[in-house]
């Protein structure tokens, strides 16, 4: 953490005379409620210790100046001039964008950014980037936005020019984290609470299968549409039907006959996986980490048998792990076809364990995995930058 602090502040000091404001980003994890952001349902996410360090300040002229540290790479833009480009610039641009649309005012600014999050991995770096940038913003131009409101606009922000029809977890996770705690969230309503992870025995490993399978974003688009049928068919039987939240998989089952087969496959996942996620906040409220480690497992199932969208490389992860009893819970996370999986086990037998999984993945896929050893933190925040001379 303090080498990216460093690193970050140092080279904002080689190119900017101004002395920074400097800021931390997270990155996130989701425990339990994978593809029902999007089915009105509810999601248990965390900010993690790994994420985007920005320094920044303004600069008194009408420039905005930013450096991709970890990629050497800058963007140089007047701030009346803001459009669409390609790549990373794209997600500081839709920043300015929706800025811009909602007539909120900024003028120059001078920005480095880079950190530790994986590319690939899963664990949200674009909206490390969005919602740590207007975060930052938010302090050095006084602009008096609320969390809820950056996350809005940094959802709003990857929806434009990075083009990512997402939900909003990824931001809120980034912006409202606690230390220790992981968030429920009601995608609807966006009422939230935090819920105290007492993971002191065990650890968070993410395994990055360093996979990405080219269905990967067809098949998301192919799934939404697949639950909005199954959606519109369960309502036609019956109006209290009219949102997944409302529908207990006893309701799928029984009404199996009017749905196609995979259209039935993919209603009784969601169903299921809302229910998991009511339980799985029940158990960590009693401090049975064993038994929420099961339903990581269940899920798991679920997104290999009814959601179908895991693939090879990731079962063979989650059944590795499954040899362990020192693995309380393991599954893919995120979108699916590739990625990462989350596995929560042992302190004390963690490395020896995540070594031997990895190890057995490269022998039978010639792939070298890598793991992130991951803990819950704050979300995105100021850090001072004084102890630097």
């Amino acid at each position: 953490m303090e080498t990216n602090f460093v690193r970050i502040f140092e080279i904002f000091k080689q190119h900017f005379p101004e002395n920074p404001s400097m800021f931390f980003s997270p990155g996130r994890l989701n425990f339990i409620g994978e593809h029902i952001d999007y089915n009105d349902g509810f999601v248990l996410p965390a900010a993690i210790n790994k994420g985007i360090w920005f320094a920044i300040q303004k600069n008194n002229h009408n420039t905005i100046h930013c450096i991709a540290a970890d990629l050497n790479e800058v963007l140089l833009i007047q701030v009346n001039e803001i459009k669409k480009q390609q790549g990373w610039h794209n997600y500081i641009l839709g920043v300015l964008h929706v800025l811009a649309e909602k007539h909120i005012e900024i003028k120059g600014f001078n920005c480095v950014f880079g950190g530790n999050l994986p590319q690939g991995a899963g664990l949200s770096s674009s909206a490390a980037i969005e919602a740590g940038l207007l975060f930052a913003l938010n302090e050095v131009f006084q602009l008096k936005l609320d969390l809820l409101q950056l996350a809005l606009l940094a959802q709003s922000a990857e929806h434009s020019f990075p083009g990512v029809q997402c939900g909003i977890m990824d931001m809120f996770a980034n912006l409202f984290g606690k230390t220790n705690n992981a968030i429920w969230l009601d995608c609807v309503s966006l009422q939230h609470r935090t819920v105290p992870l007492y993971l002191d025995a065990y650890t968070i490993a993410i395994i990055n299968s360093k996979v990405h399978h080219n269905l990967a974003s067809s098949e998301y688009n192919k799934r939404r549409l697949e639950c909005n049928e199954g959606l519109q068919l369960l309502t036609s039987l019956d109006k209290k039907f009219n949102s997944f939240r409302y529908i207990m998989p006893s309701d799928v089952i029984t009404h199996q006959f009017i749905l196609p087969a995979t259209i039935y496959k993919r209603c009784l996942f969601v169903t299921e996986e809302i229910k998991r996620v009511k339980k799985a906040v029940e158990l960590l409220d009693h401090k049975n980490v064993e038994a929420f480690g099961k339903l990581l497992f269940e899920t798991h199932e679920g997104l290999k048998n009814l959601y179908e969208v895991s693939c090879p490389e990731i079962d063979f992860l989650v059944n590795e792990a499954k040899n362990y009893p020192q693995v309380v819970g393991a599954r893919l996370m995120g979108g699916g076809f590739g990625g990462s999986v989350i596995c929560i086990v042992q302190k004390n037998v963690a490395s020896t364990i995540i070594n031997a999984i990895i190890s057995k993945y490269q022998q039978q896929f010639n792939i070298n995995a890598e793991a992130y050893f991951v803990q819950p933190v704050n979300g995105t925040h100021e850090i001072l930058s004084t102890s630097i001379s």
